[in-house]
């Protein structure tokens, strides 16, 4: 019995292990890191307009106490998008669905972020990409990549 359960708890540490070696390699293979280091993914500016100027090539979708605005953006293939944050509160941005985030692996802040802060993602793969607040999945958007 006691060797049973030893090998079960192994076979567990093994499969969660294997599981996380998995989701870690499938970031990597999308352009991003499995951690949202605040020098590439998140910086403390922040403005107060939502826009997508495609003559700058800027990008810009703005969580207030509202929810996301635009809710749905279109941009060109290897764009990048930037997520501020004007809300009061925290916002955690990532892929659908919740919670696991698996329809655009690697799009995933991978944390909350503050107001002020603002977290950007570049998209490398054509289609239509919903994403949520993590902390709140009632609020959410698309981002159309053409």
């Amino acid at each position: 019995m006691r060797n049973t359960i030893i090998t079960v708890v192994i076979v567990v540490v093994v499969l969660i292990a294997g599981s996380l070696l998995y989701t870690m390699s499938r970031s990597n293979q999308y352009g991003t890191t499995p951690t949202a280091a605040p020098t590439e993914s998140t910086s403390t500016s922040a403005s107060p307009s939502s826009s997508s100027d495609a003559t700058t090539g800027q990008y810009i979708v703005t969580y207030t106490d509202n929810g996301f605005s635009p809710s749905t953006l279109t941009v060109p293939n290897g764009a990048t998008v930037q997520f501020k944050n004007n809300a009061s509160d925290s916002v955690w941005v990532a892929s659908n669905p919740h919670p696991t985030h698996t329809d655009y692996p690697g799009f995933d802040a991978l944390r909350n972020y503050g107001p002020g802060e603002t977290y950007s993602f570049t998209f490398t793969k054509s289609g239509s990409w919903g994403y949520h607040n993590h902390l709140n999945p009632s609020e959410g958007g698309t981002i159309d990549v053409q």
